[in-house]
């Protein structure tokens, strides 16, 4: 009995001390030990890729407030907001690294073309962008509208860090970047004209390249192929680049040629590279046209080689084989100096029509010639039009327009023009499919839309797009991916998450990391798939179950949650 009672009180004293240990002890990590942590937001059992390109594992993901707090083996983790993944693809949010969304996310922050697809961060500044603006910019951009339908709007900025900050506080779905436009900051200080910059006119340029920099600006984005950018000399590009360097900002370029000096293009964008100290990207690497095919591999030698001898040379692409630009890309760019006003003026003039006639019909070195990369006008659909009165022909080949206006094709690309008002929205068939698995595969290559970010309905509905828009990234992942092995999903997914955030200097995104900011895509590996075709193009991808942007649930359950906390992601010059 005594050592019954004895054991007994032996019990009590132990359980009281682990009690004093665990409850009242002094020390954090034993309270920490006791004390679960309750996160805003817990994913569980999926199949993480957390963006370094590394094989999946089966876990969970734990959010608290805008940022990943865990990720690890599946656990015990306490949230009121739980996401069974049932081993779906559990990614960083994807890196769009060229969105045309600037103007459809002011009419619709929601920006479901892309959140449908994974998108978490949208990358503007293909050689024109929001900002810089003068006085003349600000009223043409006031009488233009947004270029979507007839809408209008209040401009409330002028430069492109202002108008970025718009964007998140007006409330936005995704996230927000972008590069200074060259042709922004030539038209800023020079307007149309085709001449080089005075000194005291550059020197303004690299004034303007500053302030955007620290203002958050990812580096210079340059447009080549279409005027005004087209007047833009070598050296021009290299003295702005310079300025971008020293903020650690990088140069990224829709070069001049994609077809016949496709070669020499990629040269130059080396060089500006090269000679300025910046990092490069090539806009939606091509080769255009069927003679030019054959140029991809050669591209490919020089960026490797540029790699070699230490230049960090990247590109991104859309995953078509047609490409998705205006009438104005057929046309030689000295009809198109001063703007939309003198080119429609000297449209209009016989003599003038003559020689563009001869020249649009005649191969040349000289300029980019998109109607000859096509091969027919039967490869060429009309898909925009400013005037209500041309829509009946949105989807129409140009060979179908010329032959319902009684014209010849290129009489009547330039009617066309005159009559709307604008360069009219126009796809190009120009690529080889073997092409696009080709630059798919290789391990510097990044993927961006060429689209807006759109919702099929009101005045989205007033002209085609191209299907990128609803689909390049489900397409990657669906068909390239899944369907044909052309990568791995691994690799698929590095190359749309922390390969972009690292090529742009953006911290703290693009892995599925403690401490990063959570941006999450949760998929359907299995079923996630592209609907959008050119004759069909406003149709959503399907597949993706969860977007969620800075910590909060953009979308649930396949379905839109109006939420918008994207913010303006700042580039490495950024100065508070």
């Amino acid at each position: 009995m005594e050592r019954n009672i004895s054991n007994i009180g032996f019990l009590v004293v132990l359980v009281f001390t682990i009690y004093i240990w665990l409850f009242v002890g002094e020390t954090d990590n034993s309270y920490e030990i006791i004390k679960p942590v309750n996160y805003d937001l817990v994913i569980k059992n999926g199949l993480v890729y957390d963006g370094s390109g590394q094989k999946p594992f089966i876990g969970d993901v734990a959010i608290k407030n805008d940022k990943i707090e865990y990720v690890g083996e599946s656990k015990y983790l306490v949230s009121k907001n739980i996401i069974f993944a049932n081993q779906k693809a559990v990614s960083p949010g994807f890196i769009n690294m060229l969105s045309w969304a600037v103007d459809d996310i002011i009419i619709d922050g929601r920006s479901q073309g892309d959140i449908r697809q994974g998108v978490t961060l949208e990358v503007f500044g293909e050689g024109v962008s929001m900002g810089p603006l003068n006085v003349e910019m600000q009223k043409n951009r006031e009488a233009n509208g947004l270029g979507v339908g007839d809408v209008d709007y209040e401009l409330t900025w002028v430069t492109l860090g202002e108008y970025l900050q718009f964007l998140e506080d007006k409330g936005v779905s995704t996230n927000v970047a972008s590069f200074v436009g060259a042709t922004t900051l030539r038209v800023h200080q020079i307007g149309y004209d085709d001449r080089p910059p005075t000194e005291m006119e550059l020197d303004s340029m690299k004034m303007l390249v500053r302030q955007a920099m620290e203002e958050g600006a990812l580096g210079i984005g340059s447009s080549l192929i279409y005027a005004p950018a087209f007047y833009a000399a070598t050296d021009e590009l290299i003295e702005l680049c310079k300025v971008a360097s020293e903020y650690g900002g990088m140069y990224i370029s829709h070069i001049r040629s994609e077809g016949n000096r496709f070669l020499e293009s990629v040269d130059e964008l080396i060089r500006i590279s090269s000679e300025a100290n910046i990092d490069a990207e090539i806009y939606h690497l091509k080769a255009g046209g069927k003679d030019n095919h054959y140029k991809l591999d050669m591209v490919i030698d020089k960026v490797d080689s540029a790699r070699l001898a230490g230049l960090n040379i990247t590109a991104d692409m859309y995953t078509y084989t047609a490409g998705a630009t205006g009438l104005d890309a057929s046309m030689p760019p000295w009809v198109q100096e001063g703007g939309y006003s003198e080119w429609k003026r000297r449209l209009q003039d016989p003599d003038i029509r003559e020689r563009v006639i001869n020249e649009i019909n005649t191969p040349t070195d000289e300029w980019e010639n998109l109607y000859l990369q096509a091969g027919s006008a039967k490869n060429i659909i009309l898909i925009g039009f400013a005037n209500p009165d041309l829509r009946y022909l949105t989807g129409k080949t140009l060979y179908e327009a010329s032959q319902i206006l009684n014209k010849d094709p290129v009489e009547t690309m330039m009617d066309l023009v005159i009559e709307d008002g604008s360069r009219v929205g126009t796809v190009y068939f120009i690529m080889s499919e073997e092409n696009i698995k080709k630059k798919i595969a290789l391990p510097w290559m990044r993927f961006g839309s060429d689209a807006g970010s759109m919702t099929p309905e009101g005045k989205f509905l007033e002209s085609n797009t191209h299907p990128r828009a609803y689909g390049n990234f489900a397409r990657l992942l669906g068909k390239y991916v899944r369907d044909e092995g052309i990568i791995s999903l691994e690799e698929a997914i590095k190359k749309l998450t922390s390969n972009p955030a690292k090529t742009l200097k953006i911290k703290g995104r693009g892995m599925l990391k403690k401490g990063y900011y959570a941006d999450v895509v949760i998929f359907d590996q299995n079923a996630i798939q592209d609907y959008a075709t050119f004759n069909q193009p406003h149709q959503f991808s399907t597949g993706v179950n969860h977007v969620v942007v800075n910590g909060e649930q953009v979308f649930k359950y396949g379905n839109h949650t109006g939420a918008t906390p994207g913010r303006f992601v700042k580039g490495p010059g950024y100065k508070d």
